[in-house]
């Protein structure tokens, strides 16, 4: 990479480090009043979850006492909190898009962190090269 392509690249870096700073506060009040609710389709189970998917709150219908089943039951709140967990991350994606590429996004929500570390590998290999 030649003196003026790695210095447009570093004016590229410079740019999206300041526009993180600037918004990382905005950005973390956002990110925390994520929240999901999800209603099973039955109509019986209402799940709400935060940012992280973690478990807000939960409403069963009484109708449920009428027909137990708590094997349905369970399937029914396990299917639900879960649609209200990617509907979360749906939105922590939507916020972080302007921060990050939405590679590393998915990279952080799963868990990889591998995948970001390698395009970081391949930017430095970049830089590096003669």
């Amino acid at each position: 990479m030649d003196n003026a392509a790695l210095r447009a690249r570093t004016d590229e870096l410079l740019v999206e480090l300041d526009s993180l700073r600037k918004g990382l506060g905005d950005l973390q009040q956002t990110l925390m009043a994520v929240s999901a609710t999800v209603t099973s389709d039955d109509g019986l189970v209402k799940a709400t979850v935060g940012p992280r998917g973690q478990l807000m709150s939960l409403e069963l219908d009484p109708r449920l006492y009428r027909r137990p089943d708590s094997k349905q039951l369970a399937a029914t709140i396990t299917r639900t909190v879960q649609a209200a967990a990617a509907k979360a991350q749906e939105q922590v994606t939507a916020a972080l898009k302007p921060f990050m590429p939405e590679a590393d996004i998915a990279s952080h929500l799963n868990m990889d962190f591998a995948g970001p570390m390698r395009r970081m590998d391949h930017e430095l290999a970049e830089v590096d090269r003669p």
